[in-house]
């Protein structure tokens, strides 16, 4: 039985991916490290700011120490809240129904991320549904990124310890996961999670390890995403 939803964040829920390549491009440039589109999306799309980072780095033969990670990772936080604060957090068409619907109906749901927890909590509370959300698990709670399972581990585990506490324990194969990555697909198949892949960032057949693939989220309902649990989990 579907008890419960987590999400990804940047490519899922915000269409912001366009925006995190052009900053990491802009902060590397000041570093004199050229970053092009086609490395960012084959690479590292999918890495939270720190991973990405010392992999660039290290690519290019440069120190990845953590000093230096945590002066880019400010910069490129700074950059990014000046255009959010311009022009508001982009959610894709659908993603705040999706939301609003699949709460209603009593699921669970939580985020996983590799976006920082100012950038998750701001776009939520933006759209006003920050309340909807049992558990957040951006990229300052945990140590390894996607494709390590730890995020989805952790929300497990908020899933089943926060308030209010469930009846009786979530299972992994319980919950849906929706990813537009397969860094992020790997990391939740490895727990045993049913997996939905949302073809925003990459085409569908990138998308290959998700039990189920869909083209985008609009217009998608929590009945649709009970649909596709049942196909996968049978």
């Amino acid at each position: 039985m579907l008890r419960a939803i987590l999400f990804d964040f940047n490519g899922v829920l915000v269409d912001d991916e366009p925006l995190h390549f052009e900053l990491f491009r802009k902060v590397l440039a000041e570093e004199d490290i050229e970053l092009s589109e086609e490395d960012y999306y084959r690479e590292y799309v999918g890495y939270d700011d720190r991973a990405c980072f010392q992999a660039i780095l290290e690519a290019h033969g440069r120190p990845a120490e953590l000093p230096q990670m945590m002066r880019l990772i400010t910069r490129k936080s700074m950059y990014y809240q000046q255009v959010i604060q311009e022009q508001g957090y982009p959610f894709f068409p659908g993603a705040e129904d999706l939301i609003r619907n699949c709460s209603d109906a009593g699921l669970m749901l939580g985020v996983v991320s590799g976006a920082l927890r100012e950038e998750v909590e701001g776009a939520l509370r933006q759209a006003g549904l920050l309340d909807r959300f049992k558990i957040l698990v951006p990229a300052d709670d945990v140590q390894a990124s996607k494709p390590d399972p730890e995020g989805y581990q952790r929300g497990l585990q908020g899933l089943n310890s926060l308030p209010p506490l469930p009846d009786r324990l979530i299972h992994p194969h319980e919950v849906l996961v929706l990813e537009d990555t397969p860094a992020g697909l790997e990391a939740a198949s490895v727990l045993g999670m049913v997996t939905v892949g949302v073809a925003h960032t990459y085409p569908a057949e990138a998308l290959k390890l998700a039990g189920k693939v869909v083209e985008g989220i609009e217009g998608l309902t929590c009945e649709d995403l009970r649909g596709f649990y049942g196909e996968v989990a049978g």
